[in-house]
């Protein structure tokens, strides 16, 4: 039996793939954790061993082999290709549910910093699930690609047309998949569920997690099979944390001058070279002799070197560090200052100094703050709020420091994908919520500063106000209202005090009301386009508040569509703008429905019941409903609250939201004057009750 090779620290890496983006034969530097096998079950570090294959090094994960196309001791992460993409067809409406790769036992998870997971297809739903597929499912990920036609996939980028791309959760460590039809979900939803099994339902959807650098999505990955794509997984010695590891020194791998440091999951930890020195921290970090090297040689004068560093001077009569990218050598003043006059002549120089560098600073700011308020369409802002009399302030940069602190961490409000939320105190005591907006594209900054504009004009007491902005940051920051009471999906699904019936319904007709005003803007009507109960906040009186227009978009009053790119939330969008992507104000009326359903039943939109197939809530609602069997999802107190006749009303009204055909479905002002006359009817309701 071979004990592990110390003495062959590399592999050729063979790449025969056209694939692959490595070509010919290159050699993989083998380095400590990792060791190589040959011929060996006695392994030095368990879950790191390498076979140096005649392909090139392999390394066996989860009863699969992958092969090593690079390692990073530093950065600790290993480079792999081989079986990593999934491709799924079948002709049922169903989802399927695969674990496709796992790497549980290992010392390996998937990178959620140098990866992304990705979906080709044209008609597919692919979700990251939990292990344990017979629980309750849980989603930790996923996204949708969907197209109409192949006419509108472009190459090049995956913007939910034909691929689609979402961040790869922290510490995963299970890729289990489940992939939906999108198609069939429409059928079932139209409620043609005799249709589903007769329909042409084919599809064929292919996941991975690949490097993001390395993946370019191409029209023609639609037909042909994916091999061989590059994937980056972390790694760490799974042996405790740092505090736990140096407890067993005979098992601790940290070697001499490194530094040792806890991994999240806080049972498992990396090395790294301490400061000022270099190599595999696994087998012993070197002083690094920065003086030796006439080419990157740190000192203007004279280099000392020292252990874990090194040390300048300067040459006789002058001062500082002595480092190049330091301050240097400078005149020694204080000979200077001693033959001249001493200490008041010294106190001025320091003023002085301290004066010039301070202005030099702020005018560089300035600088920097003008470019930006210039590249974020400050001046054009200026004219049109001048022209259009429009009630937006214009805040500095320096103010909203003030107001948040310096945008301190204690401040924050709240995150979610817009990006975070800070709670502010201005100078005239109002408190406000300052977000960060999203980048803003050269070439569509007339469009944001124009829906600011229409925004700012937006006066509604159910519409979150916008107060001002800031352009001066790199990224525009939107200046709101500060609503107290949180989101409606809070006081829904994240805590136990149950919020009675008649308040739900009243927030729901706040909601239509308030969507109705935008929908009917007498200057330029406008589409929430992301309506869900996240973005409908409530005060303090819990009077609704319709919040966060970062996707919404000004449609003239002679237009009746907009094409976009698809933007939204899955389980809230409307699957004909999903299809076609013509955004209509009937793509709002399809969200509220689902809202309305949220608010009967207390559910997710996102649900998983108990039939293992259905995923839609939406959906789900529909087929109870015409089984006649509301009471199975409707929350129990809604129905002792309001009776079986009211909620099948209120039932009826959400259905006829989420009809598939826009066309079909009532225009926001019907909705709003529907819910207002149910809301009378159960007021009259609870007075006939509470007289009995």
């Amino acid at each position: 039996m071979l004990a592990p090779l110390s003495n062959h620290p590399t592999c050729i890496n063979r790449s025969i793939d056209r694939d692959e983006d490595t070509r010919g034969a290159s050699s993989v530097d083998i380095s400590s954790p990792f060791n190589i096998l040959v011929n060996s079950s006695i392994s030095r570090n368990p879950g790191f061993d390498i076979s140096c294959e005649s392909t090139g090094p392999m390394l066996s994960l989860g009863g699969k082999q992958y092969r090593v196309l690079g390692i990073s001791v530093p950065q600790g992460y290993v480079r792999v290709t081989g079986d990593t993409v999934y491709n799924q067809c079948q002709q049922n409406a169903g989802p399927v549910t695969r674990k496709f790769i796992d790497l549980q036992g290992t010392p390996f998870t998937f990178s959620h910093t140098l990866n992304k997971f990705t979906v080709v297809g044209c008609d597919s739903m692919a979700m990251i699930r939990s292990p344990d597929v017979t629980s309750r499912p849980s989603y930790r990920g996923g996204c949708v690609s969907f197209c109409a036609s192949e006419g509108s996939i472009t190459s090049g980028t995956c913007s939910g047309v034909g691929c689609c791309q979402a961040s790869v959760p922290e510490e995963l460590k299970v890729l289990n998949l489940e992939f939906t039809s999108i198609r069939s979900q429409l059928l079932q939803s139209s409620g043609s569920l005799e249709n589903i099994s007769k329909s042409n339902s084919t599809w064929c959807g292919k996941a991975f997690i690949v490097d993001q650098g390395s993946y370019v999505f191409s029209k023609d990955h639609l037909h042909r099979n994916l091999t061989n794509l590059p994937m980056v997984l972390d790694w760490s010695i799974s042996r405790g944390n740092c505090l736990e590891a140096r407890h067993a020194p005979q098992t601790y791998m940290c070697k001499e001058n490194t530094e040792c440091y806890t991994m999240a999951s806080n049972t498992a930890y990396r090395c790294n070279c301490s400061e000022g020195f270099t190599g595999n921290p696994y087998l012993g970090c070197q002083d690094i002799d920065e003086c030796k090297d006439k080419n990157k040689y740190p000192c203007i004068h004279k280099c000392i070197n020292r252990i874990g560093g090194f040390n300048c001077t300067c040459p006789m009569g002058m001062t500082g560090d002595g480092k190049k990218h330091g301050t240097g050598c400078n005149r020694d003043t204080t000979l200077v200052i001693a033959a001249g006059g001493g200490l008041p002549l010294l106190l001025v120089l320091l003023m002085l100094g301290f004066w010039t560098h301070w202005l030099v600073t702020k005018r560089k700011l300035a600088k920097i703050r003008q470019k930006y308020f210039l590249q974020n369409g400050g001046m054009l802002l200026k004219q049109q709020m001048f022209s259009r009399r429009a009630p937006l302030r214009i805040f500095t940069s320096s103010e909203l420091e003030k107001a948040t602190n310096r945008f301190s961490d204690d401040n924050i409000a709240g995150r979610g994908g817009f990006g975070t939320v800070y709670k502010g105190i201005l100078s005239d005591q109002m408190v406000v919520a300052i977000k960060k907006a999203q980048r803003v594209d050269q070439s569509q900054v007339e469009q944001f500063v124009n829906e600011m504009v229409i925004l700012s004009q937006v006066n509604h007491k159910n519409v979150v106000q916008l107060v001002g902005c800031c352009l001066e940051s790199e990224v525009p920051l939107l200046v709101y209202e500060f609503i107290t009471n949180g989101a409606l999906f809070h006081h829904l699904h994240n805590t136990s005090a149950l919020m009675p019936w008649k308040e739900r319904l009243r927030i729901a007709m706040e909601t239509a009301t308030a969507l109705a005003y935008l929908h009917m803007a007498s200057e330029m009507p406008i589409i929430h386009r992301d309506v869900k109960s996240s973005n409908i906040l409530l005060d303090e009186s819990f009077t609704a508040k319709v919040s966060d227009f970062g996707a919404s978009r000004p449609m003239a009053h002679n237009q009746t569509h907009v094409t976009t790119l698809v933007q939204g939330t899955l389980g809230y969008m409307d699957p004909e703008y999903f299809q076609t992507s013509q955004l209509t104000e009937r793509s709002d009326v399809y969200s509220f429905g689902v809202v309305l359903i949220e608010l009967l039943t207390r559910q997710k939109p996102i649900f998983g019941g108990k039939m293992d197939e259905v995923r839609s809530l939406a959906l789900h609602f529909s087929i109870l409903f015409h089984e006649n069997r509301l009471s199975e999802i409707v929350d129990r107190l809604v129905y002792e609250e309001a009776g079986a006749r009211h909620v099948k009303t209120v039932a009826q009204l959400a259905l006829r939201c989420l009809r598939v055909k826009g066309e079909e479905r009532p225009r926001m002002v019907e909705v709003a004057v529907e819910v207002e006359a149910l809301r009378r009817l159960m007021k009259q309701h609870c007075i006939v009750n509470s007289e009995e």
